[in-house]
């Protein structure tokens, strides 16, 4: 039973297409190798994966170099310019330098190879760092300050709290002691002397008026005592 046709179209399945191109570059490297060896062909390869990673195989003994220089002559093409490589080259050696001056720059910093820096160069040094240190404090009290302002807008905040919630219990205190003064007030006369005078209670009401008439005006300052008027008739 031969094996079915493969439709040609790009692998959805990560995983599955690193495989397949795994197994696939193999084949074409071997079978450019037998083909080089067989057929006395000179043959550059050069593979770029998905990741950009190169592979390349070229015809033993020349150098891919070569077989591009060929390619140039035979069709009248230049690939890259010589020119080019000289740049390339020049800026790559910038950016060594460069890369180079961050490095020393950064263990400077930290306090490691300073031994070989002279007076100038440990003075720049420093004044450097003392730049980087008053940036950093200034942001220090800015957060600070920035901590310290919430803070006093919490205290306002629990202040007003505070002083709304005494002002209700003020008031429903002088609401309780209003009702109890109406209470009080309400309360039978007889009953509040009763409730003074208990050792009184087989007395007439009138003994009890009578005792308690020194008294009444501090009960109740809605209270006041009835004096009666009475008049004594002359004798005859």
């Amino acid at each position: 039973m031969g094996r079915g046709k493969i439709e040609i179209k790009r692998i959805q399945n990560t995983t599955t297409r690193q495989v397949t191109f795994s197994k696939r570059r193999t084949g074409l490297l071997k079978k450019t190798h037998e083909l080089s060896i067989l057929c006395d062909a000179q043959i550059g390869l050069i593979i770029f994966s998905s990741t950009g990673k190169m592979y390349q195989y070229c015809t033993q003994p020349f150098r891919m170099e070569h077989i591009i220089e060929k390619y140039e002559r035979a069709t009248g093409t230049p690939i890259m310019e010589q020119d080019h490589f000289g740049d390339m080259f020049n800026e790559m050696a910038m950016l060594r330098q460069e890369t180079l001056r961050l490095e020393l720059g950064i263990q400077r910093y930290l306090g490691d190879d300073i031994n070989c820096l002279q007076y100038e160069d440990l003075t720049k040094l420093e004044e450097e760092l003392e730049k980087s240190v008053a940036k950093v404090r200034d942001r220090q009290n800015e957060l600070v300050q920035q901590q310290m302002d919430n803070l006093q807008r919490k205290e306002r905040i629990l202040e007003d709290e505070n002083s709304n919630l005494s002002n209700w219990i003020q008031e429903q205190r002088a609401v309780l002691e209003f009702q109890q003064a109406a209470v009080e007030a309400n309360k039978p006369v007889q009953h509040q002397l009763m409730d003074h005078f208990s050792f009184f209670e087989d007395q007439p009401a009138s003994t009890l008026l009578q005792l308690a008439a020194p008294v009444l005006p501090h009960l109740h300052p809605y209270l006041q005592l009835a004096q009666p008027n009475i008049h004594h008739s002359p004798e005859p």
